[in-house]
C-alpha cells in the first residue's frame, strides 16, 4: 500500500512540475511579443559595490579620489591570491596558545613546522595561560611591535584566601582598580622588576562562587599589565588575600579569540596536508594576510610607479597619491597600500585630509615601518623630465658626479633646480 501510494505522489508531482513548464513556455512566448528587448542607454554609471571586497581594499570607492590617472603594473597581487609561498611568508597566524608550553617555545614550534626563517609574537603569554597569540611569520615579523604595544583583553579567576560579605564588594573592589595602577612585576617575571604604571581601561565581574571563593572577570587594559598582580591588589583590597588561578587572552589588538583562531594541531596538519597532498585550502585558512592586522588603520593608496621608491625609503610625496580615506588627522598612524591592497608600509600623517584635498605638492606622510619587499615592484624613479636632464647634464660635465653643481653648471639651473634631498640653507 505505502508503495503504491507513494508512486500515485511521484507521478502527481510529476505530472504539476510539466504542468508548471509549458505554462512558462507560453508566457515567454507572450512576453516575446509584447515587450521589446534591447539596453536603453544610460546617463548615469554603475557605481562599484566594494563593501564586500576583502582586507584593505574594502569600501574602496568611499575613498576620496585625488586622481585616477595611473598607469597600472602586472607586478605584485592581491593579498589573498599570492602564491603559497609568499601567502606563508607574509602571514600570521592567531594562535589559540596551549597551557603549559612558553610562549617563545611556541613561536619556534610554529618556525620550525612552517620551515620559514623568522617568527615573532604579539607579546608574552605564561607558560600556564592559554588564549590569544599572533604570530607574525617572516615578513610580517614587522608589524610586531605595533602587536605588541596594543591594548589587550582576559578572563580570569582569582581566588581568594578568606571569605568576604557577599559578591557586591569584589565587583566594588574590581572596579576601583580602573585606569592608571602602579605595578611591580611578579617575581617569575621577564622583566625587570621596577614599580611602572599600567592602565586598564574597563573591567568586571562576571560571577562569583562563595562556596570556593573564585571569581570569574573580565578585563580590558595596556599592553604590559600583570593580571597577577592585579588579583594580588584585588586580595589586598578587599582585606583577604588574593591569588590568580587561571587567565585566558580573549583579544590582543584588533583580533579576538572568535577571528579565525588555530590550534597548534592546525598549523600542523595544514602544513601536513601542504606537503603529502598539496592541498593548500588549508593553510590558506590557518595563516592570514598580515594586512589583516591594518584593517583598522586610515588608508593611502599610492600609484604602482611609486610603490617601489617608498620600500626603498622614498617620502610620501602628493604627485603619487591616487585616493585617501576621510578623517586622516595630523601624526596619526596609516597605512600605505597599492591599488592591488598590499601594504607598502605603515606612516605617520604629516597632512589632514582636508590638506590633502587642496595642495597639489609636498609630503603627505613619514614612514614608520617598511613592510614589502623591495623590488617587488620595478623601480620607476629617475625617468621624469628633471631626472632625465640632470643624468645628461651629469654625463656633459655641467654637474659633477653627485649632481651638485661646480663651475660649469649654467646660472638658470642653480636658480630654478631645488634639491630636495638636501634642507635648504635658510
Amino acid at each position: 500500500y505505502f508503495y503504491s501510494h507513494c508512486l500515485n505522489v511521484s507521478a502527481a508531482s510529476a505530472k504539476k512540475k510539466k504542468k508548471v513548464k509549458k505554462v512558462s513556455d507560453e508566457e515567454v512566448g507572450e512576453i516575446q511579443q509584447s515587450g521589446d528587448f534591447f539596453i536603453k542607454p544610460e546617463s548615469k554609471v554603475a557605481s562599484l559595490d566594494t563593501s564586500q571586497w576583502p582586507l584593505l581594499l574594502k569600501n574602496f570607492d568611499k575613498l576620496n579620489i585625488r586622481t585616477a590617472h595611473y598607469t597600472p603594473l602586472a607586478n605584485g597581487s592581491n593579498p589573498l591570491k599570492r602564491d603559497i609561498q609568499d601567502y606563508v611568508r607574509s602571514g600570521f597566524i592567531n594562535l589559540d596558545k596551549p597551557a603549559n608550553p612558553s610562549s617563545h617555545e611556541v613561536v619556534a614550534w610554529i618556525r620550525r613546522i612552517l620551515r620559514v626563517e623568522k617568527t615573532g609574537h604579539s607579546g608574552t603569554l605564561d607558560p600556564k595561560v592559554t588564549g590569544c597569540l599572533i604570530v607574525c611569520v617572516d615578513r610580517a615579523t614587522r608589524l610586531v611591535k605595533s602587536q605588541q604595544s596594543a591594548g589587550k583583553e582576559y578572563v580570569g579567576i582569582v581566588r581568594l584566601h578568606n571569605a568576604i560579605e557577599s559578591e557586591h564588594t569584589l565587583a566594588r573592589a574590581l572596579e576601583t582598580l580602573t585606569g592608571a595602577l602602579f605595578q611591580r612585576p611578579p617575581l617569575i617575571a621577564a622583566v625587570k622588576r621596577q614599580l611602572r604604571v599600567r592602565t586598564i581601561y574597563e573591567s568586571k565581574l562576571i560571577e562569583y562562587d562563595p562556596e570556593r571563593r573564585l571569581g570569574i572577570f573580565w578585563v580590558s587594559c595596556e599592553a604590559g599589565t600583570y593580571i597577577r598582580t592585579l588579583c594580588v591588589h584585588m586580595g589586598l583590597m578587599l582585606g583577604v588575600g588574593g591569588q590568580m588561578q587561571e587567565l585566558r587572552r580573549v583579544r590582543s589588538g584588533v583580533l579576538g579569540e572568535k577571528d579565525h583562531m588555530v590550534t597548534m594541531h592546525d598549523v600542523l596538519d595544514a602544513q601536513w596536508q601542504f606537503d603529502h597532498n598539496k592541498d593548500e585550502t588549508y593553510l590558506r585558512r590557518v595563516i592570514f594576510p598580515l594586512e589583516k592586522l591594518l584593517v583598522s588603520y586610515k588608508r593611502l593608496v599610492m600609484k604602482d610607479s611609486a610603490v617601489n621608491a617608498i620600500c626603498y625609503g622614498a617620502k610620501i610625496m602628493l604627485p603619487g597619491v591616487l585616493r585617501y580615506e576621510d578623517g586622516i588627522e595630523l601624526n596619526q598612524d596609516i597605512v600605505v597600500i597599492t591599488t592591488k591592497g598590499e601594504a607598502i608600509c605603515t606612516a605617520v600623517a604629516l597632512m589632514t585630509t582636508a590638506v590633502i584635498s587642496t595642495c597639489d605638492h609636498g609630503v603627505v606622510a613619514k614612514i614608520k615601518r617598511v613592510i614589502m619587499e623591495r623590488d617587488t615592484y620595478p623601480r620607476k624613479w629617475g625617468l621624469g623630465p628633471k631626472a632625465s636632464q640632470k643624468k645628461m647634464m651629469i654625463q656633459k660635465g655641467l654637474l659633477d658626479k653627485h649632481g651638485k653643481p661646480n663651475g660649469s653648471t649654467p646660472s638658470d639651473w642653480k636658480s630654478q633646480y631645488v634639491d630636495y634631498s638636501y634642507p635648504s640653507p635658510s
